[in-house]
Order: structure tokens, then sequence, then C-alpha cells
């Protein structure tokens, strides 16, 4: 007995020696220059990212566009998911491979893809243009829209795929059951398959609005300086101003926000499901 809990901390020894450097330390240091100023401990640069409206509207654009981003990635991800569990292997593995296929692609190429696509003279402005529906110097880019889009794009493989995990292990048989019962196909999908999924929605919910409130590259490059997110912000702290305490405040908040996030998902799936 003693010998297996030796070798299991060997084992795991490595691991938590990697999340302690990689994790923990950064974390500490960050923590720790959030706090520190030119007189010693203070909360300075926590007030004054309060006080600032810029960076509140930044923070609240970040909080919004994540939730939007999320909501869309899961109404999207959610029917594709089902129909990937209840097809055949054939158009199961295409489908699969059809998901999987942008992650082998850089999210920066994918991003300047949808650049090429948004800006005047684009596909879309074009053929908008040519239906009518819009002035000649129309452009997508550097709007909230675009940064929407683009973040769906990205983050729909992993929205989907935490929920098919989930859909693939519920029993058809259940479904059958209830259809048996009187219910319509939607009937029986919104009383038996969406409950029984909520675990992976939430999932993948919670995988989507960490990695949407924290990314950097999209947001920066569709919506432009203008139209700041925090990990932008932190970023043209560090970069710009060279204020690594009031960058470290940022991060501390955007930080504590994604934490934040960890409480409905406990209270949906009852702790039970990771």
């Amino acid at each position: 007995m003693k010998s297996d809990r030796a070798e299991n901390a060997l084992l795991v020894s490595p691991g938590l020696l990697l999340l302690a450097l990689a994790f923990f330390l950064p974390i500490a240091r960050m923590l720790m220059l959030s706090v520190m100023g030119p007189e010693g401990f203070t909360f300075s640069h926590f007030a004054e990212f309060i006080r600032e409206p810029y960076y509140l509207n930044v923070l609240w654009r970040t909080i919004r566009l994540s939730f939007i981003i999320t909501l869309i990635s899961a109404l999207v991800g959610f029917p594709l998911a089902y129909i990937m569990a209840r097809a055949g292997p054939r158009l199961r593995l295409w489908l699969i491979i059809v998901i999987l296929l942008p992650l082998m692609t850089s999210v920066v190429i994918r991003t300047f893809g949808w650049m090429v696509i948004f800006e005047r003279g684009g596909i879309i402005s074009s053929t908008l243009y040519d239906l009518g529906l819009v002035k000649r110097n129309f452009t997508l880019m550097r709007t909230e829209t675009a940064i929407v889009i683009g973040m769906v794009q990205v983050l729909l493989p992993f929205m989907t795929l935490s929920i098919l995990g989930v859909v693939s292990r519920i029993d058809e048989k259940l479904e059958e059951a209830a259809r048996t019962m009187g219910c319509s196909f939607l009937q029986a999908f919104r009383h038996v398959v969406l409950p029984l999924a909520m675990p992976g929605i939430a999932a993948g919910s919670l995988l989507a609005f960490t990695l949407s409130a924290s990314s950097f590259v999209t947001p920066s490059l569709l919506g432009g300086p203008r139209l700041q997110v925090l990990a932008a912000s932190i970023y043209s702290s560090v970069t710009q101003t060279l204020d690594w305490h009031f960058a470290a405040a940022q991060a501390v908040i955007l930080f504590l926000g994604i934490a934040l996030t960890l409480i409905p998902y406990f209270r949906l799936t009852g702790g039970r499901h990771g």
C-alpha cells in the first residue's frame, strides 16, 4: 500500500512541478506586482482601473462579447454535436474531420483570412453592395460583429466536441421511449436530450467563455485598436506605457473574472462532472 502511494506520488510529481513553475509561480508574481508601488503595498492600481471609464468600458466589452460568443457557439455547436452523435460511423468521421480541420491551421492565419473577407472589396462587402444593401465603403472590419464571427469560428470546435462527448453517451432508447409516450421530436429533444446534455453544454460554455475572455490575437486583428478587449489592454500597458504594475492589476481582474465563471458551472453540474 505504501509502495503504491510512493509510486503514485513519483508519477504525479513531474506534472505538479510543471504546474507550479508554469502556472502558480507566474500567478503569484502577477499578484505581487498588482499590489506593489513605489512606496510599497497599495491598491492604487485597482483604484485607477475602477476610476477610469475607459477601462470599465473595456471590461464590459470583454464580458459582453465573451457571453455573446459563448451563446452563439452553444446554439450552433449543440445541434451539430447531436447530429454527429446520431449519424452513421462514416458521416460522423467526416464531420469530426471538418470540425478538427480548422484547429490544424494557426489562429493567426485564420484571422487574416477573415480580414480579407471582411475588408472593403471583400466577398461580404462586394456581395452586399451588388445587392444594393450597403454603400460602397461598407466594411465589417474593426467592428464587434467581426470579432464575434471570428471568435465563434475559433471556439466552435471546442464547444462541439465538449457536447459530443456527453451526447454520445445518452441512450437512444430514452428518446424512443419519449416518442412512444406521445412526445414529438422537439419535445423529446427538449425534455430528454437537453437536460442530459447539460454537463457537456456547461463544460463547453465554460471553455468557450474563458478562451474568449482571454483571447488577444483575433479581437486585436479584427477589432483594431479602437475596440480593445482586456487582454489587448494588458498588452498595451506592458508594451506602450511600460506600466507593469497596472498591467498586472488588469490581469488579476481578468483572472478573477474567469475564476468566478466556475461558480455557475459547478451549480449547473452539481460538482460531479469535473
